[in-house]
């Protein structure tokens, strides 16, 4: 701010300003003292702005990851202009976003969305206000206080049962209809139990089939993780080491669109009665991968280990061998 100037620096620009028949120019005054009026932001314009002020939490992100990231916050942006309008953002009022909220509710009612989904909407909306006003120096107070749903129990998906595996989703001819890349991806996900985007941004420099016990590495390589516990190796065993053998590249097909591998998947399963339920989906296998492990009796923390979670407790020493946890899973393996 210009009133914060040392004396010095509002001396010399009161001396810079020019004049015109022997009074000062009022355009030039007023820009060089800081009396010009900031312009106002549309929320359309603020979230462009917001791009740039939030960029430090797309750094280490794949381009399929800061695509990800973007689209909720376009989404939630879109939706309120939909229902109140692309208002300067100084002018967006607590009955506006009531009426936003309210919006919300009535499709809650409805069984059109979720709580959570509707909560989400809200809180990225209010990320770009928050960090636009914060980041622009606005000094706005935004009406964001007590607008969120109450969320009910979280809902998980199920896990694909061993027999439904083995009997329906590796039988002969069960998944040919699916594309090759994204059938390999689904077989390696059987006995590793990876995330659909973990296994879509592996590379020759992480499958490593060569090694003493061929293994996977889910590694920062070119994208974010998405915690420090989720860097990790995972050895290869059954149908998932024959489907990296085909694969030993990766899958450069989802590479930057892991969202659109697993519509795929999902969209084959349903299609071709390979769902045990309505309420399983693609990420059911890696639940099953757990289950598989649980009942084996296998070691929460190589549990924990293979699926990248975080330990309960302090982590003493490195861990199982990766020679020993590869015959615990060869055991359970498909």
């Amino acid at each position: 701010l210009v009133s914060r100037l040392p004396v010095e620096e509002l001396l010399a620009r009161v001396e810079a300003i020019g004049a015109r028949r022997a009074a000062p120019d009022p355009v030039e005054a007023s820009a060089l003292l800081g009396t010009v009026p900031a312009p106002s932001l549309t929320l359309e314009k603020a979230l462009e702005l917001y791009w740039g002020l939030a960029r430090e939490k797309t750094l280490g992100k794949s381009e399929d990851q800061v695509r990800r990231w973007k689209n909720p916050r376009l989404k939630a942006v879109r939706n309120f202009v939909e229902i109140v309008g692309n208002k300067l953002i100084e002018a967006i009022t607590r009955d506006d976003m009531l009426d936003f909220r309210q919006h919300w509710l009535e499709r809650i009612e409805a069984g059109e969305v979720t709580p959570n989904s509707a909560n989400k909407d809200l809180i990225h909306l209010g990320d770009v206000l928050k960090t636009v006003n914060t980041m622009k120096r606005l000094g706005l107070t935004l009406p964001l206080g007590e607008l969120s749903f109450r969320e009910g129990e979280t809902r998980t998906r199920p896990p694909f049962s061993p027999e439904w595996i083995r009997n329906k989703l590796l039988a002969r001819g069960a998944l040919s209809g699916l594309n090759d890349e994204a059938r390999g991806l689904l077989l390696g996900m059987v006995n590793t139990g990876y995330r659909p985007s973990e296994g879509a941004g592996l590379t020759a420099k992480t499958i490593r089939l060569d090694a003493a016990v061929p293994h996977i590495a889910i590694e920062p390589d070119g994208r974010q993780l998405k915690s420090p516990y989720a860097r990790r190796v995972i050895p290869l065993t059954g149908v998932s080491l024959e489907a990296f053998k085909a694969f030993p590249d990766g899958f450069p097909r989802y590479r930057e669109s892991s969202a659109g591998l697993s519509a795929t998947v999902n969209k084959y399963l349903k299609t071709n009665g390979l769902m045990e339920t309505p309420a399983h989906s693609f990420y059911s296998l890696r639940h099953a991968f757990e289950d598989r492990m649980l009942a084996a009796g296998i070691d929460d923390r190589i549990r924990r280990d293979l699926f990248g979670h975080r330990l309960d407790r302090e982590r003493y020493g490195k861990g199982a061998s990766l020679d020993h946890v590869a015959r615990l899973v060869r055991e359970i393996a498909l």
